[in-house]
């Protein structure tokens, strides 16, 4: 259509015509994405990030959530997960991970997703797809894996599969769309965890360094991460499974 009324507009001489020609392609609309870290979303960014989900603005949101200050030397964040180690975290963070998809989904007019590329590529692929077609805000926090979390970055993506698994990455999607629908807009995507937490864990430094140099703290942080692990899956899934009933007027 834009095409159509600069053709037109290319045969006409008037001033105004030729103004409008000028500035046309702007009224294509545009896809406005933003990228950052979890330093940025989880920690010093967020008061910003929360306003603009807040708007109510049709703005796109990427995460990529190495759950650590990746850029500036592997510092803790919001977005550590208990037990691991990292700088001001060295005898491993004694409280769970901060969880933004969660406190994003509050709003109820904002779409929500989770995703690990590594592990199930089709979950993501649908969700970044959602999320551009939402019209209002949208955040999608992506796992990304993280040499800070010693690992062999030549297998990441098993990685990634063993956080989904452990479930200690859920997948999800929050869209407020489906509400219009009379449907459910909480979407569950992962299945019940069916690994250890520890296997998760235990395959990464950033939680093995920490079982050397003081076994008995390290097992007990691990307990608490499985403990809260089990906790928030079952809370996710009742969420999931919950009667949803259009509101009315």
């Amino acid at each position: 259509e834009i095409e159509n009324l600069k053709d037109a507009l290319r045969d006409r001489s008037d001033a105004k015509s030729q103004q409008l020609l000028s500035v046309a392609d702007y009224l294509v609309k545009k896809s406005v994405w933003a990228f950052g870290g979890d330093g940025w979303a989880y920690d010093i960014g967020y008061g910003g990030l929360d306003h603009v989900m807040a708007s109510g603005k049709n703005v796109n949101i990427l995460v990529l959530d190495t759950e650590v200050y990746s850029n500036t030397g592997g510092q803790m964040s919001k977005a550590t997960p208990l037990g691991a180690t990292a700088k001001f975290a060295a005898a491993g963070k004694p409280l769970p991970k901060k969880d933004l998809g969660l406190m994003m989904a509050s709003y109820g007019n904002v779409y929500v997703a989770r995703i690990a590329m590594g592990s199930h590529p089709t979950q993501a692929v649908k969700a970044i797809v959602e999320a551009e077609a939402y019209n209002g805000p949208s955040i999608i926090i992506a796992y990304s894996h993280c040499i800070a979390h010693g690992i062999d970055m030549s297998k990441a993506t098993d990685a990634q599969k063993r956080a989904v698994k452990s479930g200690h990455w859920i997948l999800f999607r929050f869209n407020p769309d489906l509400i219009a629908q009379g449907r459910h807009p909480f979407l569950l995507d992962s299945k019940e965890p069916s690994i250890p937490y520890e296997e998760y864990a235990y395959a990464e430094t950033r939680f093995t360094a920490l079982r050397k140099i003081d076994p008995e703290r390290a097992a007990s942080l691990l307990k608490m991460a499985q403990e809260e692990v089990n906790m928030r899956f079952r809370m996710y899934k009742q969420m999931a499974e919950m009667d949803y009933v259009e509101p009315t007027a």
